[in-house]
């Protein structure tokens, strides 16, 4: 089957690797795939997708967005080209922007194969109407990253199998998936020792919630002298976060590691005892399995589908959102007993076992056949 997946843009976020995942995950079911990315793209990204086996086209080389009415006739004739080269059977639309308009696009020139898939929950969209009629109407299955996103667009939710009935129009939720940068850590981790390091793996913004982990560093360093902190990432809170630890003192005591290549990534894991993702929203919650997988302790903010993602007081520990107290008593409780890390981390191991690549693949493979 030729299938087109459509993007807006190819950078380096979440939603790019996972769709990657989604690429390498038809390629080896024996599609062909196209990848169409409207606006913003980088070179590397690209690069990754025609390593995986995609076709990429790329509709505004400059990487430019264009908006209104010049934005609309500009996909509409970029799309329109792209269907009639490469002739796809279905199209695969990624988070539907700008405003579902490539569905009703792609379905304008004749496309009735359409998949969609939202990579946040319903709270980013101001018209759920709008969602509704696009999942009756006009594609054959919406796919959510997790059921409490599927639930946020449609009141229910069900994990997809193999063993549902299929209707004219679905929704599932099918789990994003470890990336393959990232491998599951085969040995214990080791929390015995006189230094213990707190990390984050995130872009520095506040809905990222990075304000907040140099306050909640210094409160538990108060108890736990001996903590340090790492920073990989980079962002427009980064001045702000330096002139915290400043203000604390710490200057010597937090490691600056800037934006890291994915190759680089498994290896700070290892550095990191507790991994903290104290987001405002977050849709997922990637850098969560990445960091278990790698064995490391996590705490992060009660929200969007982290509950979800890290099961409160079994896999990981979960603070009120932009709570630095409780974010504090959620560290100082992992950093008074080693022993609890070690459980923890042992859980998370195994855990994200779920989110493996193989199950990954075989339920977009599977629904794909069944539907097409």
């Amino acid at each position: 089957m030729r299938i087109l997946i459509c993007i807006p843009c190819l950078l380096t976020g979440g939603t790019e690797i996972q769709t990657l995942n989604l690429v390498r995950a038809l390629v080896q079911g024996g599609h062909h795939v196209i990848t169409v990315c409207y606006f913003e793209h980088s070179d590397g990204m690209v690069a990754q997708y025609l390593h995986a086996g995609s076709h990429v086209v790329c509709l505004q080389p400059e990487g430019k967005r264009i908006g209104g009415w010049k934005g609309i006739l500009f996909l509409y004739k970029g799309l329109k080209q792209v269907l009639k080269t490469e002739r796809p059977d279905a199209a695969h639309v990624q988070y539907m922007a700008p405003g579902a308009i490539p569905i009703f696009l792609l379905r304008l020139l004749g496309m009735k194969n359409i998949i969609a898939t939202a990579h946040t929950a319903a709270d980013i969209y101001p018209n759920l109407k709008l969602i509704h009629f696009v999942q009756k109407h006009c594609v054959r299955a919406f796919t959510c990253i997790t059921e409490l996103a599927e639930r946020s667009f449609f009141s229910t939710a069900q994990l997809y199998s193999g063993t549902l009935p299929l209707k004219k129009r679905n929704h599932f939720t099918i789990y994003n998936t470890l990336p393959s940068y990232i491998h599951l850590r085969e040995q214990s981790r080791n929390f015995d020792k006189e230094v213990l390091t707190l990390g984050v793996v995130s872009r520095l913004e506040r809905i990222k919630g990075m304000d907040l982990v140099v306050p909640a560093f210094a409160s538990a360093k108060e108890k736990y002298p001996a903590i340090r902190l790492l920073i990989v990432g980079d962002g427009s809170l980064k001045e702000k976060m330096q002139e915290q630890a400043r203000h604390y003192g710490l200057e010597s005591c937090i490691g600056w590691k800037g934006r890291q290549e994915q190759e680089q990534l498994e290896a700070l894991y290892d550095k990191i005892d507790i991994l903290l993702m104290p987001s405002r929203s977050e849709g997922f919650g990637l850098t969560a399995i990445e960091g278990m997988a790698r064995g490391c302790v996590t705490v992060a903010s009660h929200t969007g589908g982290l509950p979800e993602v890290v099961e409160d007081g079994e896999i990981g520990l979960l603070h009120r959102p932009e709570d630095i107290g409780d974010m504090t008593e959620k560290l100082v409780y992992l950093l008074s007993d080693k022993k609890r890390m070690e459980r923890f981390s042992e859980k998370a191991r195994r855990y994200v076992r779920k989110f493996s690549f193989g199950q990954y693949a075989d339920a977009f493979c599977d629904l794909y056949q069944r539907i097409f």
